[in-house]
């Protein structure tokens, strides 16, 4: 589970970093960039709660 962690706050601190330094200059593409990095976000957390709970079953 902790090598999932890492990952996760990896992609946070990537969506993080993107949101305060490399911001698109075009607002369309900025949101479309934010949909899709909140998209894995959600994404990743949903794997990460299915792996959990395929643990807990075992």
């Amino acid at each position: 589970m902790k090598p999932q962690l890492i990952i996760f706050a990896v992609l946070i601190a990537g969506f993080i970093a993107y949101n305060f330094f490399f911001q698109s200059l075009d607002n369309r593409t900025n949101t479309v960039i934010n949909i899709v990095f909140a998209s894995l976000l959600f994404g990743y957390i949903a794997y990460m709660a299915y792996s959990l709970l395929k643990k807990m079953k075992k």
